[in-house]
């Protein structure tokens, strides 16, 4: 998918909606998983199936409160304690309470969406807060939480036995967002699960190691 400077088009935008629609499909779709599959482990990841929704809401989480201060960091992050509750666990600081059931890990992927649903939406577009891959912007944000919701529920989605294929059109903002350099000559669900190490394409392999550009845009 070629930027729009390149093409002269107009890119277009990535929204506090595209971010709730997102967010409100995946948990649709994982309310019909089997209970019994949920510690199976999530696609080719090393995490279980619970695991992996309690990351995803953490994620959302994190990239909600890095934007939450009146000054976000630029340095760093905002200092919660992460930690893994087992060697090779993910490091989270939202951990779901196990008693609540799955019912009850999808109230706190909900949860955590509609935090960072509601912080892009307050949160003027000049700001800027840290992340890993650089400084970025609340429409920046949303694009991460995005990424993070369609391509984890893929996981989950091969963990758990269930279809899943998100909107061609939501791939498609979120490709030029944060992957502008992802090929255009593919469908962009396909191009968005190659663009992060899923799957591979044709004359494309499966990247070993992969990053979005966060940067602001103009």
């Amino acid at each position: 998918m070629s930027s729009s400077a390149e093409t002269g088009s107009v890119r277009p935008p990535v929204t506090a909606d595209d971010l709730d629609l997102a967010v409100r499909l995946a948990v649709e779709a994982l309310r019909e998983a089997p209970v019994a599959a949920w510690e199976g482990r999530a696609g080719s990841l090393e995490w279980t199936c619970w695991e992996t929704v309690e990351h995803l809401s953490d994620d959302l989480f994190a990239y909600a409160v890095q934007l939450g201060p009146g000054e976000p960091p630029l340095a760093g992050d905002v200092p919660f304690l992460w930690e893994s509750r087992r060697p090779g666990g993910p490091a989270n600081a939202i951990h779901a309470d196990r008693a609540a059931g799955p019912a009850g890990l999808l109230q706190v992927l909900e949860a955590s969406g509609a935090l960072l649903v509601a912080m892009v939406r307050t949160k003027p577009p000049r700001t800027r807060a840290h992340h890993g891959f650089g400084a970025s912007d609340p429409e920046g944000f949303a694009a991460m939480g995005i990424v993070e919701t369609l391509v984890h529920t893929h996981d989950l989605a091969q963990g758990l036995g269930f279809a899943w294929n998100p909107p061609a059109d939501l791939c498609s903002r979120v490709l030029a967002r944060l992957f502008p350099d992802a090929p255009e000559s593919t469908d962009p669900w396909p191009a968005l699960l190659w663009a992060t190490g899923r799957d591979e394409l044709p004359g494309r392999p499966r990247l070993t190691t992969w990053r979005w550009d966060g940067t602001p845009r103009g």
